[in-house]
């Protein structure tokens, strides 16, 4: 997919908190609350987030944790009027480059069963299913899938960012 939409992909503050937690009521049924971005903000040494800004509007957000050397994204979401844009692209090329710079050894997520386009976006990143969580959502008890990505060091891995930078990039 081209890029339709220029965003600047940067560390998420405090001060974006409430647009992001606007982006979440709008994307999930079961949202975080607002203190628990700014908790993480503020005291998980293991989290990192970032936002996609549009000028000074914030249209989509992503997070991971380090867990020993393993990058686990726990949040990605691009607000509703701004989907299909390639900004979640742009965010998840910023999460890979987060994670390789962080010694990360691969990548790991959750997705729903039903959620085809996010499963699209993380298979063009490489990832592939490794198994599957039941009754994982507590909102309506769908399955999850466990996605994974090859080791972050494998030149097959590298090439594939490097293409998506050029893409970006053009």
């Amino acid at each position: 997919m081209a890029l339709t939409a220029r965003v600047a992909v940067e560390p998420m503050r405090l001060e974006d908190v409430p647009a992001v937690h606007d982006i979440e009521r709008l994307s999930f049924t079961t949202p975080r609350p607002a203190y628990a971005f700014e908790q993480e903000l503020r005291s998980n040494r293991l989290a990192r987030y970032v936002v996609a800004r549009a000028g000074e509007a914030v249209v989509g957000f992503a997070g991971l944790w380090l867990m020993v050397d393993e990058a686990h994204i726990t949040t990605f979401s691009v607000h509703p009027d701004w989907r299909r844009q390639g900004i979640g692209r742009q965010l998840l090329l910023s999460l890979a480059d987060m994670a390789i710079d962080i010694a990360a050894r691969r990548m790991t997520l959750e997705v729903r069963v039903s959620n085809e386009a996010a499963q699209r976006l993380y298979r063009s990143f490489g990832f592939d299913v490794a198994g599957s969580r039941p009754r994982y959502y507590t909102d309506d008890h769908e399955d999850a899938l466990v996605m994974t990505t090859p080791d972050l060091g494998d030149a097959g891995f590298r090439r594939l960012l490097a293409d998506e930078r050029l893409r970006q990039a053009g």
